[in-house]
């Protein structure tokens, strides 16, 4: 696959550019720049990252980082046991437990919640830092979901980081979870005010917190174009051109 000639490869974080020293020097390089083109597109075009991510895998497949990479790529397509698969690979190699919430969530992606949930409840989450531990919280959160068990999801999505005042990365995704679980329940006055709070925390705009927001506050957003289908057709004599017509 193409890889622009400004992506040199030395973009890429320097653990990653450590663990590829084990590899010839040229190698190295063909590899990083497809790990940046997989980092690039891997939100807007994640069909093509997936692409980058297999050039990666068939060149450095015994490299850790290219096993986390080609797993995101997959997971963002939704090719969950591929993910899967790559996600346990990469934690054979380096004995992490930084992809336990993403392995666990490929579990739901594959119709597996259960699995999901006894994932949540092992020894391994207490070794999450704390962004991951979070992140297993909403996991074990939309398994609950999957499974019908909507209350149980609230109570999970309950804890003292959701009730913090300190924004932190996961913040507004924390609260919009819960915002999301509270309406589902037709606790709409409750779920009104989770979504503001989301609203609030939420400042790279990573949820569509102030959209829900404005639904539930029956605010409709009309399209331009939408608007001027209601316009009369044919040529419309502009004030400008009436004014050019007089003396």
């Amino acid at each position: 696959m193409p890889i622009p000639e400004e992506v040199t490869g030395d973009e890429i974080d320097k653990d990653v550019r450590q663990e590829l020293q084990s590899l010839p020097k040229t190698l190295a390089e063909d590899v990083a720049r497809n790990l940046v083109m997989v980092a690039r597109l891997l939100d807007e075009d994640p069909e093509s990252a997936y692409g980058y991510s297999r050039v990666a895998l068939r060149l450095a497949s015994r490299v850790a980082a290219v096993r986390e990479a080609a797993g995101f790529a997959a997971y963002a397509n939704q090719k969950y046991s591929e993910a899967l698969a790559e996600f346990r690979a990469a934690r054979r190699m380096t004995g992490s437990v930084e992809l336990w919430p993403v392995m666990a969530d490929c579990e739901r992606g594959l119709g597996r919640p259960e699995k999901a949930l006894d994932m949540a409840g092992t020894p391994e989450v207490h070794k999450l830092d704390k962004a991951g531990q979070v992140e297993m919280r909403l996991v074990a959160a939309g398994a609950r979901r999957d499974m019908g068990q909507l209350d149980a999801a609230i109570v999970t999505l309950q804890s003292p980081e959701l009730a913090s005042n300190s924004v932190q990365p996961w913040t507004a995704r924390l609260r919009y979870a819960y915002a999301d679980a509270l309406l589902a329940a037709g606790r709409d006055r409750e779920a009104r005010e989770w979504f503001a709070k989301a609203v609030e925390s939420d400042r790279d705009g990573s949820t569509d917190a102030s959209d829900r927001l404005a639904e539930l506050d029956g605010v409709e957003f009309v399209d331009a174009l939408d608007e001027r289908e209601g316009e009369p057709e044919g040529d419309v004599e502009s004030p400008a051109a009436e004014d050019g017509d007089k003396d």
